[in-house]
């Protein structure tokens, strides 16, 4: 039997050697015409297959109608059917090496059916109209080592939630659009950053076990909805990054897991198959057309809905063969180590053609192990990501936070030594989900000490936090408090605006944000980093921090002090670097200070202190906030 056509010779050359990065344009559905007949083209890739059927409610789901062509030795079968439409359900009914029928989802669907189901959805995704173009002009040319960015993390499933006597239920990808846009505005963001939006079955892992790479969540609308948010967030100078998990796939029977019977996603080899944290099955990356699969897939994202950033999720378990064995046997690779040769390969292939493809587009490691050359470019031998999460500083923030404060004297190092690691790698500084789930708690939950002191020491935090190198990110809820665990069932505790202490906690955290976007020193994240310098790291008895954040605009710069403990301190003495009036422009009280008084404005004493020429004296109060202006 011929084959259509769709799918070219080039193109099977091209996947079969790992570098087709549209073939989501050829795999997949795809509504067209032959032969001037009206119909759908279906390609999948399921090479250890004898034979394969397409099924769905067009022909009853018999697998004798719709009989699928193999195209040459490429393992690729295609068909195209006058009778499917778009928006019709189908699978394919897979004959295995060993004589089963297995049916499976198409790998390349761009929607999904709603769970319980499990069918592909036959769906055109050329008909949304984008008007984004300035957007992608200005991201195109922007210097991101140099701009704010500020990253709101939401899950749109539990950001918020219709409700009435009947329950609650989703707002979709359209509904959400205008709220979203009016919330990070006034709060100041730069971007979103969303989970859970490639298709999956399970909520467990909040949408990281996924099952459709190529398709947004239906549970909240169409390709279209989501296309609609992504251009409404862009025509409001908001950018979009998205979790994307290509560290392993979800174990359901329906999706990649022994997809035509026998090993095609997943290693063949037991020891590099499972990845044991998450009950999940690891991409054979060494596979030429699985590299292809996640390549393509980012492209994808990128290219068709216009995302701004990948956060690629779980790399420690992609790029170490040893992960999670905890002295189990492991693989190890052709030189005799753990390192997995096939995962680095693939992070320079990816990243080197993302940026050639899509200049100014994020790419974002989450890698807890400080893999070496993580941000490094391609060419030098790194890997070539643009930032990567600080896990290290995450974790070492919040454990700090957790200590009564008259402990937090035995732990004022842990605050000081990322920002004068000489190892230092563009990152960004993470307060995501992951912190704050049911097993966790908030961050306001996570603080010791009374209700009052929380709020105080968290407006603390955030000042640390804004005044830290790196890029930021807080997930949905802790800006303004939340004081229960994040549950995805569940919307946010949007309510505790309306008390006092949050609200305040809310606009302390919006006057940080504007501080951090007004003052380019902050955003400063050049290597070797010259914009930030500790003024006094041992002051551990009264766990008081100080900094200055420095700008080439003369009068731009910023000094930092930062109380955290409920200790004040009347004439509280901090080293200044330069002569002159330093003007009080945010406190704890006040927050960002748009009127200030005489007494705002401070003229340095010349005498040495902390190791500097000139000497500020201020009186600094329990959990005390002040940023200078100088």
């Amino acid at each position: 039997m011929k084959t259509t056509g769709f799918l070219s010779e080039m193109d099977r050359y091209l996947f079969g050697h790992g570098t087709h990065y549209e073939i989501y344009k050829k795999l997949g559905s795809h509504p067209g015409r032959l032969n001037g007949k009206s119909g759908v083209f279906f390609a999948v890739w399921a090479p250890n297959a004898k034979s394969v059927s397409l099924v769905g409610n067009f022909n009853n789901w018999d697998i004798t109608s719709d009989v699928m062509t193999r195209a040459d030795d490429s393992g690729i079968f295609e068909i195209f059917c006058q009778s499917a439409k778009p928006g019709e359900i189908y699978k394919y009914a897979i004959k295995t090496p060993d004589n089963r029928i297995i049916y499976k989802a198409d790998p390349y669907a761009n929607s999904s059916e709603l769970k319980p189901g499990t069918a592909s959805i036959i769906t055109d995704c050329s008909k949304f109209h984008w008007s984004d173009k300035r957007w992608l002009n200005k991201r195109s040319k922007q210097n991101y080592t140099q701009a704010p960015i500020s990253i709101y993390e939401l899950h749109p499933g539990s950001w918020k939630k219709h409700r009435d006597e009947h329950g609650s239920w989703y707002f979709t990808y359209r509904e959400i659009a205008a709220d979203l846009v009016s919330y990070v505005q006034d709060m100041g963001y730069t971007h979103v950053e969303l989970i859970g939006i490639p298709e999956h079955l399970s909520d467990v892992n909040y949408g990281k076990m996924v099952t459709g790479y190529f398709a947004p969540n239906s549970r909240y609308g169409s390709p279209e909805d989501f296309a609609y948010l992504v251009n409404t967030l862009h025509n409001n100078n908001i950018g979009v990054i998205l979790n994307w998990t290509p560290a392993y796939f979800a174990l359901d029977s329906h999706g990649l897991i022994s997809f035509d019977g026998d090993h095609v996603y997943e290693y063949a080899d037991t020891l590099k198959r499972d990845v044991p944290e998450y009950s999940a099955r690891a991409f054979d990356l060494g596979r030429n057309q699985v590299s292809n699969f996640l390549i393509s897939n980012a492209m994808f994202w990128v290219e068709q809905f216009h995302i701004d950033g990948l956060h690629a999720d779980s790399l420690s378990s992609m790029l170490y063969l040893d992960y999670g064995m905890k002295n189990k046997k492991h693989a190890v690779n052709n030189k005799g180590g753990i390192e997995n040769l096939d995962a680095v390969e693939f992070f320079r292939h990816l990243n080197s053609m993302m940026q050639k493809r899509n200049p100014g587009v994020l790419m974002i490691a989450d890698e807890a192990t400080c893999w070496p050359g993580l941000t490094d470019p391609v060419e030098q031998n790194g890997l070539g990501f643009t930032f990567r999460w600080n896990i290290k500083w995450m974790n070492q923030f919040l454990d700090y936070l957790k200590y009564d404060p008259y402990f937090r004297q035995f732990n004022h190092e842990s605050m000081t030594s990322e920002a004068t690691a000489k190892n230092m790698t563009p990152s960004i500084l993470p307060l995501p989900h992951s912190a704050v789930t049911t097993l966790k708690g908030s961050l306001y939950q996570q603080i010791s000490g009374k209700d009052a002191n929380k709020i105080s020491t968290l407006k603390v935090a955030y000042a640390y936090f804004i005044g830290h190198p790196g890029k930021k990110l807080i997930f949905m809820g802790q800006d303004f408090g939340q004081n229960s665990s994040w549950e995805k069932d569940k919307q946010i505790d949007w309510f505790l605006q309306y008390t006092s202490r949050h609200r305040n906690l809310q606009s302390f955290t919006r006057d940080l944000l504007s501080v951090y976007r007004t003052f380019d020193c902050l955003s400063d994240d050049r290597l070797p980093l010259k914009s930030f310098q500790w003024i006094n790291t041992s002051d551990n008895k009264r766990s008081i921090y100080s900094f200055v954040r420095t700008s080439e605009k003369a009068g731009n710069n910023l000094l930092f002090i930062l109380n955290f403990t409920p200790v004040s301190y009347p004439d509280y003495a901090v080293g200044a670097p330069v002569n002159g009036k330093y003007k009080l422009i945010m406190d704890e009280t006040r927050g960002l200070i748009t009127k200030p008084e005489k007494s705002d404005t401070y003229t340095v004493v010349s005498e040495i202190c902390d190791n500097l020429p000139y000497r500020l004296n201020y009186p600094l109060p329990a959990f005390g906030v002040a940023i200078f202006k100088y």
